[in-house]
């Protein structure tokens, strides 16, 4: 009769409750990637700054060509698809798979969203022969922009994957999974809030 009522900790929920204490959601791997890509766009918005400093005139005559108005849209954007993202996982957490589904779905809108607005933007600054063989300013702006927009692509494709998976294999889709997405896309919200001031508000 004791027995019956012991609570039993399946492998499952073990190795949830270790990653929880000592290990980071997705892995040691995952977040060496996250660190190497904050590292990377880190040391581009460093070059804003460095460049900035040796043309001033230059760098600020560029940055007004920039529309602030979609990169203040966009920054909201995935601020409101990070929060959605969160939600998931407690979602996930709390065994609502059709919340969890809702809500990475509007994560990924939000994401469809800023890459929709992304490209308007690309395309008003083609046609105003602003490339990527341009000034300083111009060549930068479309490398850390276009590279993040890479990762937000990237995103989306991992999330759309947790939807699926969900949806038609629910027995594995678990928590932990869907923290290592989090952790991603988080990731491109973080980068977004140091590229956003840097391009668009510093100059």
């Amino acid at each position: 009769m004791h027995t019956q009522n012991m609570v039993k900790t399946s492998p499952e929920s073990s190795i949830q409750n270790y990653r929880h204490i000592g290990y980071p959601p997705g892995g040691i791997l995952l977040w060496v990637i996250i660190m190497l890509e904050l590292g990377t766009f880190g040391l581009g918005i460093a070059a804003i700054i460095y460049y900035g400093r040796i043309e001033p005139e230059v760098f600020t005559a560029a940055a007004s060509h920039l529309n602030r108005g979609i990169g203040t849209v966009n920054t909201t954007l995935l601020l409101i698809s990070g929060f959605w993202m969160a939600k998931s996982v407690e979602a996930i957490k709390a065994d609502d798979r059709r919340q969890t589904v809702r809500l990475l779905i509007f994560t990924i809108s939000g994401g469809l969203a800023f890459s929709l607005l992304k490209g308007y933007e690309y395309a008003e600054k083609l046609k105003a022969d602003i490339t990527l063989g341009g000034n300083m300013f111009e060549t930068l702006y479309w490398l850390l922009t276009g590279f993040h927009l890479i990762h937000v692509w990237v995103g989306m494709v991992i999330l759309t994957i947790m939807v699926l998976r969900i949806r038609k294999l629910p027995d594995y889709a678990h928590a932990g999974d869907l923290e290592s997405a989090g952790a991603f896309w988080h990731m491109c919200d973080l980068i977004w809030l140091f590229l956003f001031p840097s391009l668009y508000l510093l100059y």
